[in-house]
């Protein structure tokens, strides 16, 4: 749905990913990873909001979480849908009271109505329908996790989606995306530029930890609108030696 960093830019929203697959009766299932502000308009281009099956978020800073908010007006007050039950929304501690400061609710009507928010604990997995999802705490100034998200786990030809969230280099991201099939990864810095660590990975970062995780195909992602992405493209090429390619809003593939 946008895949900009830090905040919506000029091509589209900040970060949100729609994962979709059919379990083996043909029910389809449809999962968000993040949904930063800006991605609730364009998510409706593909799913109705009432049909999203669970929420994950990375980390709470508002380029990843913040139109959570739009999602609650959306489920609250159609006029002919009703919520069934609560959406399941997983994250960091002290999300349910980030999105109910963020929409400023003062204790009545809270989000907690519609969404069931539970917490992540590092390398514990959780299952929504098909899926297994397994959260790594990785390296960003606040409580941040990458997600691995399997589809068929445990079968053969199980397809392997990870994702970084914000983060640096740290020793998680091996095994985030260890064998993934594809590998969704923040490039927000240029190599050189920025001199912080523990906040974000480089082009050249992120294609180190592509090599070193063995994944087939690398997407960078969260790229801000002051960074050049052909930058950041040709620092992963110079180091990841399998299929490269940036994030655009709108698009599609297959794992």
């Amino acid at each position: 749905m946008g895949a900009a960093g830090s905040f919506p830019g000029p091509h589209g929203p900040a970060s949100s990913y729609l994962v979709e697959t059919e379990d083996g009766s043909g029910r389809p299932w449809r999962v968000l990873l993040d949904l930063g502000n800006g991605a609730l308009g364009p998510l409706q281009r593909f799913v109705e909001p009432h049909d999203i099956d669970a929420v994950l978020l990375s980390h709470l800073h508002p380029d990843h979480c913040l139109d959570l908010c739009g999602l609650y007006v959306a489920l609250s007050y159609h006029p002919t849908r009703v919520v069934e039950s609560r959406l399941p929304v997983y994250g960091p501690v002290g999300t349910l009271e980030r999105l109910d400061r963020a929409y400023g609710t003062d204790g009545e009507g809270h989000l907690g109505t519609v969404f069931d928010v539970r917490h992540w604990s590092d390398g514990h997995p959780v299952t929504v329908g098909p899926f297994s999802v397994v959260p790594y705490r990785v390296e960003h100034p606040v409580e941040s996790y990458g997600q691995r998200v399997v589809e068929g786990a445990g079968t053969a030809g199980a397809a392997v989606l990870a994702y970084t969230g914000d983060t640096d280099s740290c020793p998680a991201l091996r095994e985030l995306a260890r064998d993934a099939d594809l590998f969704l990864a923040e490039a927000s810095f240029q190599e050189g530029r920025e001199t912080i660590r523990g906040v974000h990975l480089t082009g050249l970062r992120a294609g180190r930890a592509a090599a070193e995780a063995g994944v087939d195909r690398l997407i960078l992602t969260h790229v801000p609108s002051w960074t050049d992405p052909e930058v950041v493209l040709a620092e992963a090429r110079s180091v990841f030696p399998g299929p490269v390619r940036l994030a655009r809003a709108g698009d599609v593939h297959e794992i």
